[in-house]
């Protein structure tokens, strides 16, 4: 990719920032509204993912998440130390987040932690699935572009959406562990935080394995989403 490294990871903790920043300050904002939460929060993480990868994608490939990053690594499209570089943006960027949304909004709602229902065995099983398939519609993008009027784009979103509405309830919906360690360090909150750092690599080396045995043999890509995908 030909955007200089520091213009990549500036991207990617910015983009990081508003995906966590949008959700979880949602998430602060509608608390104690249930009714109203049921639906206003998937549009709300819809938004948090879709508006950073239309701003970032042609100049970082948008990862915002340390799971996605994992997954382009292993498929070597993406050297470790870059890899690493873009882990500790996006964590920065969560951070940073999660410290203008207790700044501004408060300390509601845990500032949008993420913590198991008590069910471990499902909340751990959900949080594989979707990241399972967020990291598949990721590859997606990657391996076919952005499609006709960029459509595929809305993919990454629609999938955290799908999840907020299906597995919120229970786990609050993280699938990406910089969103689940920006409030955690913010409010000191870390019950079974393992369960968060642990399904979301699982759920993306399954959609790595997945996606290699549906398309193998694997036809060589460009390390990240770039402009020319985004046609």
């Amino acid at each position: 990719m030909s955007s200089p490294l520091s213009r990549r990871l500036l991207a990617e903790a910015a983009g990081t920032a508003l995906l966590v920043g949008i959700g979880t300050g949602a998430m602060v904002l509608t608390s104690g509204q249930s009714e109203l939460r049921t639906w206003l929060l998937p549009i709300a993480w819809f938004a948090a993912v879709t508006i950073p990868i239309l701003l970032f994608a042609s100049i970082s490939g948008a990862h915002l998440n340390p799971v996605v990053t994992l997954a382009l690594a292993v498929r070597r499209q993406l050297p470790a130390s870059g890899a690493a570089a873009n882990v500790v943006a996006q964590l920065a960027g969560a951070l940073a987040a999660s410290a203008t949304v207790k700044l501004v909004l408060g300390n509601g709602d845990r500032l949008g932690a993420t913590t198991p229902s008590g069910n471990l065995a499902w909340d751990f099983l959900g949080e594989v699935a979707f990241t399972f398939l967020l990291v598949l519609v990721v590859l997606l993008l990657v391996d076919e572009g952005a499609g006709r009027g960029r459509w595929r784009l809305v993919l990454p979103g629609a999938v955290v959406a799908a999840s907020t509405y299906v597995i919120g309830p229970w786990t609050r919906s993280s699938l990406n562990p910089a969103r689940t360690l920006g409030p955690a360090v913010l409010t000191g909150l870390f019950t079974d935080l393992w369960l968060y750092l642990l399904s979301a690599p699982v759920g993306a080396l399954l959609a790595v394995l997945t996606w290699r045995m549906a398309h193998a043999p694997a036809k060589a890509r460009r390390p990240q989403l770039a402009a020319d995908d985004l046609r």
